[in-house]
């Protein structure tokens, strides 16, 4: 009998390659978009997780628009922290393992060195309190628990999603004629979905459990990124570096949030691969999404 896997936030860019990569080992995977299934509502999670009785739970779904959560801190207070707890409660009582998904932000960026799953957290903003609530609610319900921490999730689902994401942005802005500035000083590490997904299942099967960070290989500024992002789609607009004091948002950003994946390779894991590689792939990847009959 095939095991059961259940993943919420199934259309997002870490939720689609989350169901491919379980369906590839074999899973009988249900997903579920929020139009589907919010997690705030509690009841429901219960019911179709006690209709399912799945081994293994999912949570790729989050709230995380973070300068419009300085303005609504509630509403990125549910999905993020009461519908992890409402997740937590139904595997509780259907005995199934959560994996659940965290965020750099947690940290406050002051380390200047990547982050370990032991470092003291310091969220700075709506968004980040939001996500670290999330973990302590998962952990005061569950003892068989899984929490990977990432950083900077890009993916070719990010095409067709409303946000997108950080590569797609940069390559938009390309095609504008405009020029381009893009922070210099904040560091970060930007992570490839499918390997993301990959290497959180093999995880879980693995059958560790508690604080896990997974983030790409290559600590990078943003600037440096979006430089990366053009050298290897072949573009080559104006880009201009500028900063936090000249670029201000309503949420503060941790400035070095990088995260140390030495953890997850010591549970025997391979190295993420170097981002310029994952970038590669993923222009790859999605050149077949946007041109789907080329060869």
């Amino acid at each position: 009998m095939a095991r059961k896997a259940a993943v919420f936030g199934c259309s997002g860019q870490l939720g689609v390659e989350l169901v491919r990569e379980l369906q590839g080992r074999g899973y009988e995977v249900t997903g579920w978009e929020r139009t589907g299934v919010d997690i705030a509502d509690g009841a429901k999670v219960e019911r179709v997780l006690a209709k399912l009785d799945p081994q293994v739970v999912f949570n790729a779904a989050a709230y995380n628009q973070v300068d419009i959560a300085e303005k609504e801190p509630q509403a990125a207070y549910v999905a993020n922290a009461l519908g992890v707890r409402n997740l937590a409660v139904a595997c509780r009582q259907t005995d199934a393992r959560l994996v659940h998904f965290s965020t750099d932000y947690v940290f406050d960026g002051t380390a200047q060195r990547p982050y370990q799953e032991e470092d003291p957290t310091h969220p700075l903003g709506a968004y980040a309190v939001s996500k670290l609530a999330g973990e302590l609610y998962a952990q005061a319900y569950l003892e068989n628990l899984l929490i990977v921490r990432t950083c900077g999730v890009f993916g070719p689902a990010g095409l067709r999603t409303n946000r997108g994401n950080f590569v797609e942005l940069m390559l938009r802005l390309a095609t504008g004629g405009q020029p381009i500035r893009v922070v210099e000083d904040h560091i970060a590490l930007p992570t490839y979905a499918p390997l993301l997904a990959a290497r959180t299942i093999e995880l879980a099967e693995k059958n560790h459990r508690g604080v896990f960070h997974i983030g790409g290989g290559t600590p990078i500024s943003w600037f440096n990124f979006a430089r990366l992002i053009f050298e290897s789609a072949g573009f080559k607009p104006s880009l201009q570096p500028t900063n936090e004091r000249e670029y201000r948002t309503a949420a503060r950003r941790p400035k070095y949030s990088a995260l140390s994946n030495e953890k997850m390779e010591r549970a025997g894991l391979a190295p993420m691969p170097p981002l310029g590689e994952c970038l590669k792939t993923y222009l790859v990847a999605r050149e077949k999404l946007v041109n789907p009959a080329r060869p």
